[in-house]
């Protein structure tokens, strides 16, 4: 299947390096301390912080930092697969360590001793990139929530088919099985803190696709700072500030 047309279009009209439009929107479940849902495109993720708060099982308490927990599902609406995955299926448990380890490396836990922190993220609409969709969106919960951070960290994906470099794939072109990277950053540290890749690449090729890859986190990450400043600002608008 040719996945980038003689004239370097691919299948939804996008070129090569070209992501997805973004959208997000803060503080959209009411009872939670911090919520978002971010889109990439076709992919909806919401998230959900609550915390920090007292640890429910003290036995899981640390006494020098918060614990931080995370919560990965898929409405069951949100693919064309009807089927019903168990909660805790393999591939979901998977996925929620990624989230919770990724975060871990941006929040401030040592702050918060003996707390804990319950971060909740829902694939709302799958269209390829949910894994990253989740990251962006755990992020600006967790921002909304208050919950002091070293650098939000941001995540995009990249890939290789037809013999070129693809950003932000969607799920036709992460379905057709070619080698992709998703990757994770904090910006302002120029840190890489999450690195997947699902097959293998010569040296040269895997540095241009993640090099796109984190392109593509930076670019979310400008998006995600203008998302917050214009929350911030109509707070204090409400506010009369």
């Amino acid at each position: 299947m040719e996945y980038v047309s003689p004239e370097g279009l691919r299948l939804d009209g996008r070129r090569p390096m070209e992501m997805r439009q973004l959208r997000a929107e803060i503080g959209t479940v009411a009872k939670a301390n911090g919520s978002a849902v971010f889109e990439m495109g076709n992919t909806k993720v919401i998230a959900a912080v609550y915390g920090p708060r007292e640890v429910q099982n003290r036995s899981q308490q640390i006494n020098d930092q918060a614990l931080v927990r995370c919560e990965y599902s898929m409405a069951n609406f949100s693919t064309g697969d009807r089927m019903r995955k168990p909660k805790g299926d393999r591939r979901s448990t998977e996925i929620s360590l990624v989230i919770r380890q990724t975060m871990e490396a941006c929040i401030l836990t040592h702050l918060m001793p003996r707390s804990q922190i319950d971060i909740f993220v829902q694939v709302l609409q799958a269209d390829g990139g949910t894994r990253s969709a989740c990251i962006n969106a755990a992020t600006l919960a967790l921002a909304d929530a208050g919950i002091p951070m070293r650098d939000i960290v941001t995540s995009c994906s990249a890939g290789y088919l037809n013999s070129t470099p693809l950003l932000d794939l969607n799920y036709i072109e992460d379905s057709a099985g070619g080698p992709d990277v998703t990757v994770g950053i904090l910006p302002k540290l120029d840190k890489v803190t999450l690195l997947q890749m699902d097959a293998k690449l010569p040296v040269d090729i895997f540095e241009t696709v993640m090099g796109l890859a984190i392109e593509g986190c930076k670019a979310i990450a400008n998006y995600i700072r203008e998302v917050l400043l214009e929350n911030t600002k109509q707070l204090e608008y409400r506010r009369g500030l």
